[in-house]
Order: structure tokens, then sequence, then C-alpha cells
């Protein structure tokens, strides 16, 4: 995204790439109505939910152009493959267009490659096209960035249309230095692959440091719905205050 935009159009572009979140702990029907309403509003990429929600925000969102994203294996990554894909079948007969599956971090980080690659694969099978899959590594659990950029690229190698950072739930969320290593596992790959900051990104300015980063990996016009996402729940208001800003010389003439 060119930096040179003013900031109210930085943070309208913004909006475009979020997947509006609710997984919190005290989800409620009440609070997915609301999020789906303000999705559609503000036509944002998706919203990302718990599994259950997922057949009412299909109702909601019917014709709306936003993508219906939940999770599974989540948030620990530590499931039975069996239930994985029991909760990945469920999800995308119930409308999910989108899985965000966690990588079994603490697998991967014992050197457990074989069964970690194996449910990221398993559950890649279930998710055809149009379906995206969005693999979860939770970089803050991968102590180094030489394990980050492993899980990154074992990820994309088998087929993950995005790489996102973490769950939100562990003790660490995004930071830039996961997603650089993550982006230039991005640029070496020969397909399309996009990545999805998540955890902790909160402020316009939080959003647009990610959005700089990428711009500075792969080019100022890389970052699309199609290839960025932003897992948040509290983003959008921060940046529906940004163009407010941006909108206040005007209006007072």
């Amino acid at each position: 995204m060119p930096a040179h935009r003013s900031n109210a159009d930085r943070a309208r572009a913004a909006i475009l790439l979020l997947d509006l979140t609710d997984l919190a702990d005290d989800h409620s029907a009440a609070g997915i109505d609301r999020l789906c309403e303000r999705a559609a509003e503000h036509q944002v990429a998706a919203v990302c939910v718990w599994p259950e929600h997922v057949p009412r925000c299909v109702e909601l969102l019917a014709d709306s152009g936003v993508g219906i994203a939940t999770v599974v294996n989540f948030p620990q990554g530590n499931q039975q493959v069996g239930k994985v894909l029991e909760e990945t079948l469920t999800a995308l007969s119930d409308g999910a267009t989108e899985i965000d599956v966690v990588l079994p971090y603490k697998m991967f980080r014992n050197g457990d490659i074989k069964p970690t690659a194996a449910m990221i694969e398993a559950v890649g099978d279930l998710v055809a096209p149009p379906g995206i899959l969005k693999v979860i590594l939770e970089t803050s659990e991968l102590p180094e960035a030489a394990m980050v950029r492993s899980a990154a690229e074992l990820a994309v190698g088998l087929g993950a249309d995005f790489v996102k950072t973490s769950t939100g739930k562990a003790r660490g969320g995004a930071t830039l230095d996961a997603a650089r290593v993550m982006l230039e596992v991005i640029a070496d790959s020969d397909r399309t692959v996009g990545i999805k900051p998540s955890g902790g990104v909160k402020t316009f300015d939080d959003a647009m440091a990610y959005l700089d980063l990428a711009a500075e990996v792969l080019g100022d016009d890389w970052a699309v719905p199609a290839t960025f996402r932003f897992g948040a729940s509290s983003l959008l208001d921060a940046l529906l205050v940004q163009i407010e800003m941006g909108a206040t010389p005007e209006s007072n003439g």
C-alpha cells in the first residue's frame, strides 16, 4: 500500500483487508449478529468466528461478498487428526468459505515434522478451491526465526493459501520480525500465498507497520484481500477513527 496516500485513504484500504474477528471466550449470538452487521456495512474481507456461529453468519452475510472464516485445531493445536477433520467438514458443510487451522506447533517444535505435515495436508485436502486455507503458525511459540521460517515453508509447501502469525490466545501475538520471515518465504514461493498478521494488531499504526513491511518485501501493490488479511476484533474501530479524523478539516471548512 503506497505510503504517500493520506492516512484516511490508507485506513479505508486496510478495512478491506480485515478478517473481522470474534473468538472471545464470552462470545454470544448477539455479538455475532453485530459483527456481521458491521462486516457487511464496511465490506471487510471476511468474518472469523467460532465454528458454531458459521450457520448464523451464512444467513446474515448472504450475498454480501464477505467471506466466512472459522478456526479448527484451535487454539492449542493439539487435537487428534480425526477430530480436526470432523470439525473442518462440519464447518465447510455449514457454509464456511475459509478455514484457519492451527499448525500442531508443539509437535513441530519438538521435531515431529511428519505428523505435523500430515494434519495440515489432510485439512488442506478438504478445503478445495474456492475455499481458502490459512495455517496459523503461532509464531510466539516458535523460539527462533529459523523455526518460524521452517514452519512457514512447511505450510506453503503443503498448499496453504495464507500463513497466519497467531491465534491471539497464546502468550504473544504477531510481531514484525516474524512477519518479515513469513513474507520472505512467500516471496520465495512460486505461487501466490498470503499473510495474516493476527494477535495484538489494534491500532492504525500497528496496521500500517505490517502493510509497510509487506510493501518493502513484496511491492507497493501486493497487499490486497487475496494476499493480505488482518485478524483483529478492535482494529476496525481504530481505522474508522482515522477516517473520521481525515474528514474533520473538510467538514470544518
